[in-house]
């Protein structure tokens, strides 16, 4: 990788390519490219990571070879297989020449022999098909390598891996070792479904990338040239990272906050209303439980004022009361006449006191006191309770 002389050039030169990095994300690079080391970039989904080898090598003009990984794949899709297709074909065109070979062994043991003596033809870097780590390994020119979610694959691939990683090298046993002529750029990616090896990370430099800021995701916006209005991306980035703090499934991605950017910009949208994001909020919420927690957010988190068209909670036609005066929402005395005035005053008048006899709640046992509703205490109740506890402390 060529080296950037600066932080600022590597900030730069990702910009030039689309790709807005901080200055944390632009230090892990530079030195990466400085050290020859890989670099694991763990976070989120969505954050940026596949993106930054992509601008990477676009930058530094190399070539992007990816490593896919996922659960149960082996090594044969990571480093190299043989092209037994190939070699089934040249055993049938060479058959004759085999024929002639073997035509006057005396005995099994002289044919195998000479068979033996003949595998390099057919274990060989011409039957050899290359995967990703030894195509970047094995390239003539410098290459940027991706290992795309390497928290997906196994443990028995991560074991593979340590050998590139370590020292840009490849064994095959069959023919010997590849040992790269231009030490890859190595990027490896996590969503951290789970803890990866203490040796793989030993071998790597790290970085966390985490959802960017709301000035940062609004240079992204900007850079992607998306044609909605800016105070129109500014509100839709709000929206965004509120939806993000709901603890969703999934959260919105920054691809995604971009294509509903876009979205609403082709629908014609200059000022971002709760209704119009309603009707479109499936661009950035993938999971049906999500959809309904977003709605609910939605214009709270655009507007704490504004609500949907089929929200029943304000401008319905019944009407609240709140507080002793029991006025409506919007209403305060010397206003406009209350309709319900009539109905609480007659509510009021059955609330006074003394309305119910004695009898009411059922006849009065004969230890109640008169007008006190509590129990009469003879006289003497209290010293008598109190000569027994004293006498009881005495013969502790």
């Amino acid at each position: 990788m060529p080296y950037f002389d600066t932080v600022d050039d590597v900030i730069g030169a990702l910009a030039d390519y689309g790709y807005i990095a901080d200055r944390q994300l632009a230090t892990a690079v530079f030195v990466q490219a400085r050290l020859d080391k890989p670099l694991l970039v763990e976070g989120p989904v969505g954050v940026g990571k596949t993106g930054l080898a992509k601008a990477v090598s676009a930058a530094t003009g190399r070539r992007l070879l990816r490593l896919q990984c996922y659960e149960g794949q082996d090594d044969t899709k990571a480093l190299y297989e043989w092209d037994y297709g190939k070699q089934l074909l040249y055993t049938q065109i060479l058959r004759e020449k085999i024929g002639q070979l073997l035509e006057d062994a005396p005995d099994l043991h002289t044919a195998i022999e000479r068979v033996a003596q003949q595998e390099s033809a057919f274990f060989s870097e011409r039957f050899l098909a290359p995967r990703p780590l030894l195509e970047a390994v094995h390239s003539p020119d410098p290459v940027v390598l991706l290992i795309d979610e390497v928290d997906r694959a196994d443990e028995a691939l991560e074991a593979v891996l340590l050998e590139t990683l370590a020292e840009y090298q490849v064994s095959v046993p069959e023919i010997g070792t590849f040992v790269a002529r231009h030490p890859p750029c190595v990027i490896l990616t996590s969503n951290n479904t789970r803890d990866l090896s203490a040796a793989l990370k030993r071998r790597c430099l790290h970085l966390f990338l985490d959802y960017p800021s709301a000035g940062r995701e609004m240079e992204i916006l900007r850079s992607k040239q998306t044609g909605l209005p800016e105070a129109a991306e500014q509100r839709l980035v709000q929206v965004v990272r509120g939806l993000r703090g709901l603890g969703l499934r999934k959260a919105p991605s920054i691809s995604e906050t971009v294509d509903w950017a876009r979205t609403l910009a082709v629908l014609g949208v200059e000022d971002i209303a709760p209704q119009v994001l309603a009707d479109t909020v499936s661009v950035v919420i993938k999971y049906s439980r999500d959809v309904q927690r977003a709605l609910g957010a939605l214009p709270s988190l655009l507007d704490p004022n504004a609500a949907l068209a089929d929200d029943p909670g304000h401008g319905h036609p019944h009407r609240h009361d709140h507080g002793p005066g029991g006025f409506p929402h919007g209403h305060a005395p010397g206003g406009d006449a209350d309709p319900d005035a009539d109905a609480r005053a007659e509510r009021g008048a059955k609330d006074r006191p003394g309305r119910h006899d004695q009898d009411y709640y059922g006849a009065p046992t004969a230890a109640a006191s008169v007008g006190s509703g509590s129990r009469a205490v003879p006289a003497g109740q209290g010293s008598r309770s109190f000569g027994r506890a004293l006498a009881r402390r005495r013969a502790l």
